[in-house]
């Protein structure tokens, strides 16, 4: 593949993945303390509504994600096999982290949020909320390592173009 495309699409890699990571953190740090409340007096709720209204996943991260960060893995991780060592090592790395991402997104974040931005407050709602929630740090892991094996590609590619 020429070097454009290669250089391009890796850049785009990078990029989005710092993206994703940054507004994974914002979003599981601001966002989603409004939908899972709790108190000691009243215990943890699931606000489907706050979540409905918020509704983070059409608003944001289709735009992000689902569908750009989706396809660039998959450019990524065809361009990663035609690629010289140690470059194609790292770009594999990075493709496939961010490929079980996107895999644990789709089978199970989005269609679990799916279901709970229809639940009604109850202990359930609440215990499929807090392991989506608890889960996340699974997917925030991926995506690091996604972009730390992606930005270490990007400093051999551009080592090795001189």
């Amino acid at each position: 593949m020429p070097g454009t495309i290669s250089a391009t699409l890796l850049w785009l890699f990078v990029i989005n993945l710092g993206i994703a990571f940054g507004a994974g953190l914002y979003e599981h740090r601001i966002v989603v303390s409004r939908w899972i409340t709790s108190s000691e007096l009243s215990g943890s709720h699931w606000n489907a509504d706050t979540a409905l209204r918020d509704d983070t996943g059409r608003r944001f991260w289709a735009f992000v994600t689902t569908v750009p960060l989706t396809l660039l893995t998959l450019a990524n991780l065809f361009v990663a096999c035609r690629a010289s060592r140690p470059v194609r090592w790292w770009w594999l790395a990075a493709g496939l982290a961010a490929l079980a991402d996107r895999i644990f997104t789709f089978s199970y974040f989005i269609p679990t949020m799916i279901g709970l931005m229809r639940a009604a407050d109850s202990p359930g709602s609440v215990g499929v909320a807090s392991r989506w929630l608890n889960l996340n740090y699974l997917r925030h892991a991926m995506v690091l390592v996604a972009w730390l094996a992606a930005l270490k590609t990007f400093a051999f590619f551009y080592q090795q173009r001189g």
